[in-house]
């Protein structure tokens, strides 16, 4: 058991969660559960924490594993009794292409990893935050969720449903602690941005971090939303 607040970060190796597990574990002393397929990416960010004061647990893990959550919810729930905040980071942006030349595996693996990977989340840790006081969701959504575009298919369509799912749960948890919301970073300068628009310059667009201090208030006891769909850009 801990005093501190256990948090668990999706896609925690890079990018926007890189910056969140940075500052959610230095900046406001939560212990953070770190998931990534990357052992060696989470063992540069563990050691980037704990110089910097902070505590990590690091799961090396593959999200669309369907026996990985629930594994993981256990050994949550045996070492620590509760779960205090979620954050559905982890997401791939898949093919940029016409819909119709997608093929089977990539458009079922977009939806694994952004759709069916959360779903899996909500189902294995619902229980252990509702045994915090003050459980806390928070889910990466896009712009292209409500506002399709040409040749995002699998990505807009996966980030859709990601949307219609959370908000189902927010729906059911209306009486609880829990507080469940989606944030939307809008174009952040962080590799998959650069992947599908590999001419903009990265300097005109928000850093990670930039994103990941207003993206970490989502998780802490103070936060009182529950139910919204936040955009970054209407925080600054």
């Amino acid at each position: 058991m801990t005093d501190k607040r256990i948090t668990l970060i999706t896609g925690a190796s890079r990018g926007i969660g890189h910056a969140l597990a940075r500052e959610l574990a230095v900046t406001h002393n939560h212990h953070v559960i770190l998931c990534a397929r990357s052992k060696n990416a989470l063992e540069s960010l563990d050691d980037e924490i704990r110089s910097a004061g902070g505590s990590a647990t690091l799961v090396p893990m593959d999200l669309t594993d369907p026996d990985a959550a629930d594994q993981l919810g256990a050994v949550v729930l045996s070492r620590w009794g509760r779960l205090d905040g979620l954050v559905g980071n982890a997401g791939i942006l898949g093919p940029i292409s016409p819909v119709h030349t997608v093929t089977p595996k990539s458009w079922q693996s977009t939806l694994e990893i952004n759709l069916n990977a959360n779903w899996r989340l909500i189902r294995a840790f619902d229980p252990l935050l509702r045994l915090s006081s003050s459980g806390r969701a928070v889910f990466l959504t896009s712009s292209v969720a409500k506002k399709q575009r040409a040749f995002w298919g699998p990505y807009q369509t996966s980030k859709a449903a990601l949307e219609a799912l959370v908000n189902s749960w927010v729906e059911e948890t209306g009486p609880t602690n829990l507080k469940i919301n989606l944030f939307n970073p809008g174009a952040t300068a962080t590799m998959m941005r650069a992947d599908a628009m590999p001419g903009e310059d990265p300097n005109t667009l928000p850093t990670a971090l930039d994103v990941a201090k207003k993206l970490a208030e989502f998780a802490l006891e103070a936060h009182d939303l529950h139910g919204a769909r936040v955009n970054y850009r209407d925080l600054v």
